[in-house]
């Protein structure tokens, strides 16, 4: 069964308080993107691996290539309006088997978290990695008052998610929704059900100057 990754890379990177759009950032020697890249490939050297990018970045991204001597390959696929107009252009680089969405700022992610999810992608055909909360959480009632919540039933949200490929593909064929704040939630609107897995603490998503110090660290 063929593997697919869709790497959606299209931030601004304002939260980092610069011009440099945070996937391009510096990292350990080489722009977080590539890091991301690499976990895949790694994990599946024959994985289909689409990078979306905005078309005004594409040529800085292929200069970046260059200089770096990054030679894994990609196929790259133009960004859209949303990150769901975007999904759906990376899904038009896909055929079959399984196929997962990433977020391009999540460098870290292990190639245990990989298998996990693409695995149990072949059983339950829609999987999200999320772990719990630490911390407290409450839910705002009105502007005056709030209440807490059970944060036992609470799952924080990563990637990579996991589907058959023709359900994700039948799921972005449906009309754009605000509430469409990932890929789990496009599908659900088919009335699938989405299977939880466990994700990893260390597959942070970076979009601030304290996540990119925090990734130093990761990285070693």
């Amino acid at each position: 069964m063929q593997n697919n990754i869709i790497i959606v890379a299209g931030g601004k990177g304002l939260r980092m308080g610069g011009d440099l759009p945070k996937q391009f950032i510096p990292l350990a020697g080489k722009p977080v993107l590539m890091h991301t890249i690499e976990a895949f490939y790694t994990f599946d050297k024959g994985m289909n691996i689409v990078l979306v990018l905005p078309i005004s970045h594409q040529d800085y991204w292929e200069s970046l290539c260059t200089e770096y001597g990054f030679e894994i390959p990609h196929i790259v696929a133009t960004g859209g309006e949303t990150r769901f107009h975007s999904v759906k252009n990376g899904l038009a680089m896909v055929e079959s088997g399984l196929v997962g969405v990433h977020d391009g700022v999540r460098p870290f992610v292990s190639g245990d978290l990989i298998k996990r999810c693409f695995e149990t992608a072949k059983e339950f055909k829609a999987v999200v990695p999320a772990i719990n909360s630490t911390d407290s959480l409450r839910e705002m009632v009105n502007e005056e008052r709030s209440r807490i919540i059970d944060r036992t039933i609470i799952r924080l949200v990563q990637t990579p998610q996991v589907f058959c490929a023709d359900i994700l593909k039948a799921a972005y064929e449906v009309e754009f929704k605000d509430y469409f704040t990932d890929d789990a939630s496009v599908v659900e609107e088919l009335g699938i059900d989405v299977h939880l897995v466990e994700g990893e603490v260390s597959n942070i998503k970076i979009t601030t100057p304290f996540d990119l110090k925090v990734g130093e660290v990761i990285i070693g």
